[in-house]
């Protein structure tokens, strides 16, 4: 039985649940710091270490790597609304970047060895290749984007001056929930597309809105790789195994390598569901590009990550079974 204690910042939120629930499984001990701002204390199903507060708080911060001896640091806690960061690009830098920084330098400075960064995929931006690999120039279009951007760089620079082993997963559109209807996505301002359909077929929203149809994609609606959390979550766990063992700090793409645009997402739903979803056609958001699709083969290769539900119904039934289970 492993004992190693992992600190997970923004653990009550919903990729950052998942994975405190898969290392407890695996014989970790997850060490949970959130401000419940907009993570759930209810979204921790094991039993994990909770701690209420701010991983900008370096005090906290070193006090609880001190007292659980935390070798590895997995960081989520972040603001991630293309469109707000659009309107408020202040706040995201605040909260992405400076904040990072802080729980950066604290992990540094209290030995931490491992750090593992929950970046987005939408840094490679509107004139990436499709599928986008990891040594494809990043262009992103957005605040969001950039602040994500701008803390790889920095967790890079660091890393090169201190030793700190690291890795950057870029995550492409994640939807789903826990298989075992557990945990999900449980925000009342959700702005993924899955998540809304769900809402929508659950009568919980009017119609779905279709922001842009005028893309260049095949039916003119954006394309994105959706990944299911589960197997997110678990490449969290493929990294952080890597880099124990001895594996070089690096960047790796988390994504199926395969897109679906908005439309046949649609259909996705109410071939589950057996019923049409009421949709309405709208302009393009702030910030949003045509088309978003993983390389994920260096994942594969390097972390020897395999997915286990690689397959949009799937994703969608799991949502669908968790949204439910909300009324």
């Amino acid at each position: 039985m492993k004992t190693e204690a992992v600190l997970i910042s923004g653990g009550c939120g919903y990729i950052g649940s998942h994975v405190a629930r898969q290392l407890s499984d695996a014989g970790y001990r997850p060490v949970v710091i959130d401000t419940l701002v907009t993570g759930f204390r209810e979204l921790l199903v094991c039993d994990e270490a909770f701690v209420h507060g701010n991983c900008a708080d370096k005090n906290l911060v070193t006090k609880t790597i001190n007292e659980h001896k935390i070798t590895t640091v997995m960081h989520f806690a972040a603001s991630a609304v293309v469109p707000e960061s659009v309107a408020h690009p202040m706040a995201y830098y605040s909260n992405n970047v400076a904040n990072s920084l802080a729980l950066i330098e604290a992990s540094v400075a209290a030995g931490v060895k491992n750090f593992i960064f929950s970046s987005t995929g939408s840094v490679y931006g509107e004139n990436a290749p499709v599928p986008a690999g990891e040594d494809d120039r990043a262009e992103p279009t957005n605040p969001y984007s950039r602040s994500k951007l701008i803390t790889e760089w920095m967790l890079k620079d660091i890393a090169a001056a201190t030793g700190l082993n690291h890795a950057i997963l870029r995550y492409f559109n994640v939807a789903g929930a826990d298989p075992g209807g557990r945990q999900g996505q449980k925000s009342k301002t959700a702005t993924h597309l899955i998540k809304i359909a769900a809402e929508v077929a659950c009568g919980k929203r009017e119609s779905l809105n279709v922001y842009g149809s005028d893309y260049d994609t095949p039916d003119g609606t954006g394309v994105r790789d959706y990944i299911h959390v589960e197997d997110l979550a678990s490449a969290h766990l493929a990294a952080m195994n890597f880099l124990v063992k001895g594996g070089a700090s690096g960047t790796f793409n988390c994504g199926y390598g395969h897109g679906f645009s908005v439309l046949e997402v649609i259909r996705a739903v109410e071939a589950v569901t057996g019923k049409p979803l009421p949709v309405k056609m709208a302009p393009r958001r702030p910030g949003d590009i045509s088309s978003s699709v993983a390389d994920n083969r260096k994942i594969k290769d390097q972390l020897a990550w395999r997915p286990k539900f690689d397959n949009l119904e799937t994703i969608v039934r799991h949502a669908m079974a968790w949204e439910k289970s909300l009324d």
